[in-house]
């Protein structure tokens, strides 16, 4: 498999379950950084891909990921090694509740594109089963760990199908967290909204609340897609 170019960084992913995909690439440029953190998380890092667009957009000093599958742990590490932000990027092989559990580091920015097929699905690989299926990371488990490890004036962002939205928020308020902004993705103006990008914080507010679509027809990307994801895609 070829590796995936970006403007200022390359993806090799040839041993990685799930490939550079739009939900990614959606996150790491649609994550707000206004508050300019310091220390960053991506939480089920893959390729390495969200961390490295946060070392690419961010002055964070610190920008973390954890993995827990070796492969994909393995291809992460020498991506960030292959970077421009080698120094800055540092991979923890494990389970995210290892991390949680034995760390006591605080985060300004926990990211996370997590998986969320929570039917039973088998395409024959094991690994990309996996990193699709909910079992492995399920949001219950996740947004525990992100209210441990998230400092108090830190954010969490994060991806996942819009028909799962308010089960989202609701199991987020259980853990204290509550959503600064919401934006409703569409492959197309007549397109069913498929995404649902959100950014939480500790603090309790009515959430900034839009939506972005992706094309106008196939292949006619959206100026307001297009300015998102310019800093990245070769083409843009």
């Amino acid at each position: 498999m070829k590796p995936f170019k970006f403007k200022q960084f390359t993806i090799h992913q040839d041993r990685c379950a799930m490939k550079v995909g739009t939900d990614g690439v959606l996150l790491g440029a649609w994550a707000s950084i206004e508050a300019q953190p310091n220390s960053i998380l991506d939480v089920g890092s893959g390729t390495g891909l969200i961390a490295l667009q946060m070392a690419q957009r961010s002055s964070a000093t610190t920008i973390d990921a954890v993995e827990i599958d070796d492969n994909a742990f393995e291809q992460c590490v020498e991506n960030f090694e292959a970077s421009p932000w080698a120094d800055r990027l540092f991979c923890f092989h494990a389970d995210f509740r290892h991390l949680v559990d034995e760390f006591d580091e605080k985060y300004d920015l926990i990211l996370s594109n997590p998986p969320f097929y929570s039917e039973d699905v088998s395409s024959g690989d094991s690994s990309r089963d996996a990193s699709r299926q909910n079992a492995s990371l399920p949001f219950e488990v996740l947004l525990a760990g992100v209210s441990k490890r998230l400092s108090s004036n830190g954010s969490f962002a994060t991806i996942i199908p819009f028909k799962e939205e308010q089960r989202f928020l609701a199991l987020a308020a259980q853990y204290g967290l509550f959503p600064n902004r919401i934006t409703h993705v569409k492959g197309n103006p007549d397109a069913e909204t498929k995404r649902s990008l959100i950014q939480f914080s500790l603090l309790e507010m009515t959430p900034e609340t839009d939506t972005l679509i992706i094309e106008t027809d196939r292949h006619q990307y959206t100026k307001a897609y297009k300015e998102l994801t310019k800093v990245f895609y070769l083409k843009m």
